[in-house]
């Protein structure tokens, strides 16, 4: 039976007193929604995603989920239930068989809980995780407690929640406004809904604090990669110059087949290196004339999209450029400027500094420009 998710993102996290929708901030380097919809598809259950999002955020879910198995996003509604509606009437030509809801702001789905609500659903309508509630309960008025709630038989229910397609899409329908969750239309409609077990990973980032909470407890399941890169070329006339993707005046220029940048070509080493993916002549080779004088910058987006592809996140990045001229210096926040934007993080995580030989070696006779990189990087386990 085919299974699609809704993934809705149209909500705007006011409560969490960030500059951007929640689903849209950076997660251990990519975005939550990213993460969100990595995880329903982890369990294998799930055959298509169908994102649901603010009709001005179409094309940038769409970039966010490139790859994914996901049906290009529709436009959600004033309320969570318009949403879900919305996300049900895209689908309702395909028909899938069962549908899941997701919270676009839970990037944590623990493994087997997509599939403890697929199986739920062989026996009852809908089916949502969910977890008891461990901490006593206050009624507050006014300020003051005005009673304890008994919690016995009280959950806390998560997502993604499980539906029969075609009955929820009828309830959606038939429903006026007011519901809280997809379940609740079940509920009143008086058909089942299973409990399977939920868990406290499965965080909805709601409130200041919850995505570090939520990254640091994701970090665990994530390796260290260490890589390094070394590159050289020799100082000719008549080539500009261009070191960490910034053009450096200078009387001569680094010979090479593409535009001989040694600070991004080291770069693109060491994270090729961290990932175990060959160097830069693998991906790019000299033979190949389509690279002859290719802005080198183009490499260092590759090098970080094949981070991104591994589900990795950059750590830190540091170059050294080994030179007696030019001084390197002036140009030194521009470069880690230029850098940072290039690998898609803050530049806080990049450094670019410069030494030199003591004019030994050929540096030293400014004969060519050196440069070494190392980066450390984290993939999942």
């Amino acid at each position: 039976m085919r299974v699609a998710a809704l993934l809705m993102a149209a909500g705007r996290g006011e409560r969490l007193g960030a500059t951007d929708s929640k689903q849209f901030l950076p997660l251990l380097g990519r975005p939550v929604l990213r993460h969100a919809a990595e995880a329903l598809l982890r369990d294998g259950a799930v055959d298509v995603i169908q994102p649901v999002c603010a009709e001005a955020e179409r094309g940038r879910v769409d970039s966010i989920l490139a790859g994914l198995p996901a049906r290009p996003a529709v436009a959600g509604g004033a309320t969570r239930q318009a949403s879900v509606h919305a996300g049900l009437e895209a689908l309702a030509e395909e028909a899938p068989g069962l549908v899941l809801v997701h919270d676009a702001a839970r990037p944590v789905v623990p493994a087997g809980t997509v599939a403890a609500v697929v199986a739920a659903l062989a026996e009852a309508e809908g089916a949502i995780p969910a977890q008891p509630v461990a901490d006593t309960l206050k009624l507050a008025e006014g300020g003051a407690i005005a009673r304890t709630v008994p919690r016995e038989g009280l959950h806390r229910a998560q997502t993604p929640q499980g539906f029969r397609f075609p009955l929820l899409l009828a309830l959606h329908r038939a429903a006026p406004e007011g519901a809280t969750d997809d379940a609740s239309l079940l509920e009143a409609a008086g058909h089942a809904v299973r409990l399977v077990p939920g868990s406290e990973d499965n965080v909805k980032i709601t409130y200041p604090g919850d995505l570090e909470r939520v990254e640091a407890a994701m970090l665990p399941r994530f390796l260290p990669r260490v890589g390094t890169g070394f590159d050289v070329h020799r100082l000719v006339e008549g080539r500009k110059l261009f070191l960490c993707g910034v053009e450096v005046p200078h009387s001569m220029g680094l010979d090479g087949h593409s535009d001989a940048d040694v600070g991004l070509h080291a770069l693109c080493d060491a994270i090729y290196g961290a990932l175990a993916e060959g160097d830069i002549g693998r991906h790019f080779p000299p033979s190949q004339m389509q690279w002859k004088d290719a802005d080198s910058t183009q490499f260092l987006i590759h090098a970080a999209g094949r981070i991104a592809a591994r589900g990795g996140v950059l750590a830190n990045a540091d170059v050294t450029l080994i030179c007696e001229r030019p001084k390197i210096t002036p140009h030194a926040a521009a470069m880690i400027a230029k850098v940072a934007e290039l690998l898609g993080v803050p530049e806080d995580r990049v450094s670019v500094k410069a030494t030199t030989t003591e004019r030994l070696g050929f540096p030293g006779r400014e004969e060519g420009i050196a440069a070494q990189a190392a980066v450390s990087i984290l993939v999942p386990a």
